[in-house]
């Protein structure tokens, strides 16, 4: 072999090189072509659902539906919360890009002013990208065609339909009814995920207590899509669930009468049926416009309302105690006949002063000479303090508050509306807490608290519901919601009610107390002033919550005092007094006297019920006249009780020792 020769190949060697790379090519491509089948397997079948739904979502959108909401009835049928077909134009987030370039392409379209931008301003940054955004409610016709005609230009922003909540009667029902109100951050936040679908929510009255079935359930479209976003059928619809028909125990033409009754005084009165709690008509004058409410209000209109003495958005019925007065005389009377302390014919003799043991300061009657030898009847017919004075101090003051606290006094009601207060029952425990600086509890604040002065608070609504015990002998809860019903054309449904409690074991005990309050009127009373015309039989009792006291010998007419210094002027009673349909309480703010003042207006608002008088063009009631001034004015070093003023809370420092 020579030297430069090459070497010979192995032909075999080769070919088996060559297939086992040819094996191994081939292994590698079809591991590739099974990993990409199995890619494909897993997006076509293992993951086809979600991605068949994610394909979906880019083609249809789901649009939520907002329920319609309940409306609200009087007893009679007439609509006092009605719906009215509305449009509103919103705007989503991550569709429509930044907010203020939002305002400024939709300048020229829509009248927006700056509160109005400031509020879509704030919500839109605050908002989650994917939650339409109000822009403006209650847009117009001319603003809705503007903005059809600039569509396109201004994507992610709708114009949708909605009805928007009004109320016919306006202020008249205000404090009844309530409002609804924008959705803010604190409803979001309450309501969760379903709060996008709402723009309203109740705010006051009955619309918010009965917020949950008035809003209904929520329903959605599937709207199909293009590429741009535009709509372009719809799939198909899940229909919302209108929310609950409320139907009240209201009257609106008694609501009405009450009303005109109060003239231009100030206060509030409360008529509700004893024989079933019913509130018949409910007033706390002055009130508002809750229509104003419903689109969000002015920052002007809202300073007004807020910044006016008369606070016409405080609900005097449920959250304006006052002091009894005298109205607490019936109550405590047929305590002291239940506790057997006293019979209905037992006598006092009432000298015009009554003093404790040891004492030199004495609690006074209206009368300087005292109204001589009084029982049971004579004592409400007169409201002769004298006979309460030591009634309270033979029960002593755990018993006086045993039986008040049984008649409902010192607690809410628990009638269907939201915030209500449940006053004060006076008790050294109440005075330890919040009235320290006084000091203990002594046998003055017990004197006082007999004839519904010192630290007494009740509501309206409280004297309103003990006085409907009194009518029928049964405590019941006051309530305004009469019926319900899920459906328009579905039967109307009683609301459920907690049973009621007996007022009184004994029926003679009830009936002496219901004497003496007849005689108020038709006997030789207080209230004998608005008996002329009656024709039915009313029992009634006065009273008068005194705001100041005076010492020495000048006497004080009260319209001379600034208005929030004058007496408040109250007036309980029920009629007919022989079979009971009415219970009525009224309180008058710098009435004066209940007598002259709140005695008159619960007259018509029982003629108004029972025999259906003209209250509307009535005259308001009159002022007192200069006599009835000087007749009911403090007397020196005493309280005073025509109508029925009572005594001072200054005298509880009377009996210290």
């Amino acid at each position: 072999m020579h030297g430069g020769a090459r070497p010979l190949r192995d032909q075999a060697a080769e070919a088996g090189l060559f297939r086992s790379r040819a094996l191994v090519g081939f292994l590698v491509a079809a591991l590739g072509l099974l990993a990409l089948g199995g890619w494909y397997f897993r997006l076509q079948v293992v993951q086809h659902d979600a991605y068949a739904a994610r394909s979906e979502a880019n083609r249809v959108r789901l649009v939520p539906v907002a329920p319609a909401r309940g409306l609200i009835y009087d007893r009679n049928g007439r609509i006092l919360a009605d719906n009215v077909a509305a449009w509103r134009l919103e705007a989503t987030p991550e569709r429509a890009g930044d907010g203020a370039a939002l305002l400024a392409h939709l300048r020229g379209i829509v009248e927006l002013d700056p509160e109005q931008q400031q509020r879509f301003l704030r919500d839109y940054r605050s908002s989650r990208p994917f939650r339409p955004v109000t822009i403006k409610l209650r847009i117009s016709e001319e603003e809705a065609a503007r903005f059809v005609v600039d569509r396109w230009r201004l994507p992610g922003v709708e114009l949708v339909p909605y009805l928007e909540r009004v109320y016919p009667y306006g202020a008249l029902l205000a404090h009844v009814v309530g409002y609804v109100g924008r959705v803010d951050e604190r409803d979001q936040a309450e309501m969760g995920d379903v709060a996008g679908v709402y723009t309203h929510v109740g705010k006051t009255g009955i619309e918010r207590y009965y917020e949950a079935q008035l809003r209904g359930r929520p329903g959605y479209r599937r709207m199909e899509t293009n590429v741009a976003g535009r709509t372009v059928r719809t799939l198909d619809t899940v229909p919302a669930t209108a929310g609950t028909d409320l139907k009240l125990s209201i009257d609106v033409n008694l609501q009405r009468a009450m009303t005109d009754a109060f003239g231009d005084l100030e206060g509030s009165a409360v008529a509700l049926d004893p024989r079933t709690g019913e509130v018949l008509a409910m007033v706390s004058l002055p009130s508002f416009d809750p229509n104003l409410f419903v689109n969000g209000i002015s920052h002007a209109a809202f300073k007004a309302l807020n910044e006016n003495p008369s606070r016409p958005q405080f609900n005097r019925v449920v959250l304006g105690g006052v002091a009894p007065g005298s109205t607490v005389k019936p109550f405590l009377g047929l305590a002291g006949l239940d506790s057997g302390l006293r019979k209905p014919e037992d006598r006092i003799l009432s000298t015009g002063m009554f003093y404790l043991p040891g004492q030199s300061r004495g609690y006074g009657d209206s009368h300087r000479g005292g109204h001589g030898w009084t029982d049971l009847r004579k004592s409400i017919a007169q409201s002769v303090n004298t006979y309460y004075y030591k009634l309270a101090l033979d029960m002593g003051i755990d018993r006086v508050d045993e039986y008040m606290g049984h008649y409902g006094f010192g607690r809410p009601t628990g009638i269907d509306l939201a915030g209500e207060i449940g006053g004060i029952l006076p008790s050294p425990a109440w005075k330890a807490a919040h009235a320290p600086r006084q000091g203990k509890w002594y046998a003055g604040d017990t004197v006082i608290t007999g004839i519904g002065q010192g630290f007494w608070n009740v509501t309206p609504l409280q004297l309103a519901k003990a006085t409907g015990g009194l009518a029928t002998g049964w405590l019941r809860t006051p309530h305004v919601v009469q019926d319900t019903r899920i459906r328009f054309d579905a039967p109307w449904t009683p609301l459920a009610l907690p049973p009621p409690v007996r007022m009184s074991d004994s029926e003679a005990h009830l009936q002496a107390v219901r004497e003496g309050m007849i005689e108020t009127i038709h006997g030789y009373g207080t209230a004998t002033n608005i008996r002329p015309g009656l024709t039915y039989l009313m029992a009634g009792k006065t009273g008068t919550a005194q705001v100041v006291s005076r010492r020495g010998a000048a006497a004080i007419n009260p319209r001379s005092l600034p208005m929030h210094l004058r007496h408040r002027a109250l007036f309980i009673a029920f009629a007919p007094a022989d079979a009971p349909r009415i219970a009525i309480a009224v309180a008058i703010e710098g009435g004066g006297y209940g007598a002259s003042t709140a005695a008159p207006i619960a007259r018509k608002v029982a003629d108004a019920w029972l025999v259906g008088a003209n209250v509307a063009s009535a005259a308001p009631p009159q002022p007192a006249t200069a006599t009835d001034a000087a007749n009911a004015a403090p007397r020196p070093d005493s309280t005073n009780v025509t109508g029925s003023a009572d005594a001072q809370r200054e005298a509880a420092q009377a009996g210290k020792p």
